[in-house]
């Protein structure tokens, strides 16, 4: 199936993704992991949430810990709009595809409409959120991973083809794809808003689940120093995956698991995307260097672990076809 022409004209503007909320046992051990490891800044902290953003970020938060008695789940994910008018346009487009709508109050956020895509992904869309003063240029903060954005959302979805379909008619566009050979579908898609390889992209598999959440480094050397202190402060086990480069957006990477199970990436050095007609970049699912363009393949857990979203039931793929797997 051929990828979906882009929408360059969509019914609302959506910005980029902004934020996801995550949901976890044990707030203290959580904001040891994301604020003492891997170096996210706290903007506020309650006895039921922590709010925090990267070090380049003006947003009060792209990342709430939320202490829930269902860990390991996750609530939403967010995306801002490129005005207040957008968000009734969005509500009149999601209603207009029998999606759920509502208004919600979330703290720090203007008005925010909570909908839900195709598969059932709940989706936040805001224009407002409060802004807090640079901190880039404080460097005396600085620590763990050094992360200085978050950069994208990779879900599972159990029709690839229908996600990217969905997405793109509300103006994603489509960066790179994997093709299965045989049946002629949709693996795995980035889309992207912002002008980078992707702020959202569908993995196929049981779904809809997150993937993971991934924040922007500055550079690989400091994913080599971030594994030097997860390898010496407890965190040895949670190390997934790389580090690497990815064939699929160039990125080099890493994958660790939070204390819930939670799989982030670490992610910096893709490359630009703004041009309306940037071309996407075809995979077969087979190539060895889709995955890592050194050629090392990925271990089962990145193609079964996810994080569920609260109250969304998921199904299973129909596509038999299978990437290569690490033994």
């Amino acid at each position: 199936m051929p990828v979906p022409a882009p929408n360059l004209y969509p019914d609302f503007n959506t910005v980029r993704l902004s934020h996801a909320c995550l949901n976890v046992r044990d707030l203290d051990v959580s904001k040891r992991f994301y604020v003492d490891t891997l170096g996210l800044q706290v903007t506020d902290e309650t006895d039921t949430h922590v709010y925090l953003r990267a070090m380049e970020e003006r947003g009060h938060h792209c990342l709430i810990l939320q202490k829930s008695d269902q860990p390991g789940t996750v609530d939403a994910v967010g995306f801002k709009t490129f005005d207040e008018d957008d968000l009734d346009r969005a509500h009149a487009y999601f209603e207009a595809r029998d999606r759920p709508v509502s208004w919600v109050d979330r703290p720090f956020q203007g008005r925010t409409l909570l909908t839900s895509d195709n598969i059932g992904i709940p989706l936040e869309f805001y224009h407002k959120m409060d802004r807090l003063p640079p901190i880039h240029q404080n460097y005396a903060l600085y620590r763990g991973v050094k992360p200085l954005r978050i950069d994208h959302f990779n879900c599972f979805s159990h029709d690839v083809d229908a996600s990217v379909a969905f997405y793109s008619d509300f103006g994603f566009r489509v960066t790179e794809y994997t093709e299965d050979a045989d049946s002629k579908r949709l693996w795995a898609a980035w889309l992207h808003r912002k002008g980078g390889v992707h702020d959202m992209a569908f993995t196929n598999g049981t779904g809809p689940r997150l993937h993971h959440v991934a924040f922007w480094v500055p550079t690989p050397l400091n994913i080599i120093d971030l594994l030097d202190l997860m390898a010496t402060t407890g965190y040895v086990d949670h190390i997934e995956r790389g580090p690497g480069r990815h064939g699929i957006s160039n990125a080099f990477f890493l994958y660790v698991l939070d204390p819930d199970g939670h799989r982030i990436e670490i992610y910096c050095s893709d490359y630009q995307t703004v041009d309306p007609d940037h071309e996407p970049i075809h995979w077969d699912l087979k190539d060895p260097q889709r995955q890592t363009l050194w050629g090392a393949a990925a271990p089962e857990s990145w193609f079964k672990h996810g994080s569920l979203f609260v109250g969304v039931d998921t199904q299973d793929s129909q596509i038999k076809a299978s990437p290569i797997i690490a033994p």
